[in-house]
């Protein structure tokens, strides 16, 4: 069953639409881009636009992972390998290009979009993984998670834009 065949409730069609809405504001802000632009850093910060646009279909792949497996698909916060991969989430690898990371993404939101039209209950949960950031024994819902899916990628589509703008001052959300 695909989204578009799916009756989605309101609440299913709530989180859909404004995850397409961030991500769309997301991907905008690569528009029109090489590669080398896309992995020029514009701030004093390590983030460049294809980086962004990357780790967020890395985090949204994680996520729903975690919603269908449990904690085990996020792995170990302080594992130094995770580190060295989350870190790599960030730029463009030798041999990746702008036009795969947008592939990657459009594939990563379709599945994802799927899993919402499809999981029997949001309310499913599962407990979160050892990290200093979170309280011990915290448990999140596949509704949760969702949550943080949508708030990931609207934080990250205003760091896009403000790359974006200090590339080559287009502005994405103006």
């Amino acid at each position: 069953m695909t989204v578009q065949d799916a009756k989605l409730d309101s609440e299913r069609a709530d989180l859909l639409e404004t995850l397409a809405l961030h991500r769309h504001f997301l991907r905008h802000t690569a528009r029109d881009l090489t590669d080398e632009q896309a992995s020029r850093r514009t701030t004093v910060s390590a983030l460049c636009l294809a980086g962004v646009i990357k780790h967020v279909s890395a985090q949204e792949r994680g996520w729903v992972a975690f919603i269908q497996e449990g904690p085990s698909a996020l792995g170990e916060f302080t594992d130094e390998a995770n580190q060295a991969r989350l870190a790599d989430e960030f730029r463009l690898l030798p041999g990746e290009t702008l036009a795969g990371v947008l592939a990657e993404y459009e594939e990563t939101a379709r599945r994802t979009d799927e899993l919402v039209a499809t999981l029997p209950d949001l309310s499913v949960d599962h407990p979160l993984p050892e990290a200093p950031w979170w309280e011990p024994g915290a448990r999140w819902s596949a509704r949760r998670a969702l949550l943080h899916i949508i708030a990931e990628t609207a934080q990250h589509a205003g760091h896009a834009d403000i790359v974006r703008e200090a590339l080559d001052g287009a502005k994405t959300m103006a």
